[in-house]
């Protein structure tokens, strides 16, 4: 059975930073694009971030660039997402997942809140 765990969220205030990770069991991650998403109350999720197999390649929304980092160690199954100058519309639940994602593969997300 796969099972992503995402963990390192927390309250912040503007300005400040938090690293998540994605841990994986079940399943080696090594093959597979992987990528961040999240939903703020009230909104649908988005993707928010995406690293190839290799790490060699990386996508982020618009408004997350030169901001947040993605990056991932294959030997250690984890995929993380550093998360620097953070603003209040950050705010959000965070969830890593296969990019595309994979409906049965969502886990319970780590909580982001940014404080102004």
């Amino acid at each position: 059975q796969v099972q992503l765990v995402e963990s390192g969220g927390g309250l912040v205030q503007a300005g400040g930073s938090l690293r998540l990770s994605c841990a994986a069991s079940g399943r080696t991650l090594s093959r597979f694009g992987m990528g961040w998403f999240r939903q703020a109350p009230g909104k649908e999720r988005e993707f928010v971030a995406a690293i190839s197999w290799s790490g060699g390649s990386t996508t982020y929304r618009d408004s997350v660039k030169g901001r947040f980092t993605i990056s991932r160690d294959n030997a250690k199954n984890t995929v993380y997402l550093q998360m620097n100058s953070l603003k209040p519309e950050d705010t959000a639940v965070y969830y890593c997942n296969h990019q595309p994602p994979v409906q049965g593969y969502w886990g319970q997300g780590t909580q982001v809140t940014v404080s102004s």
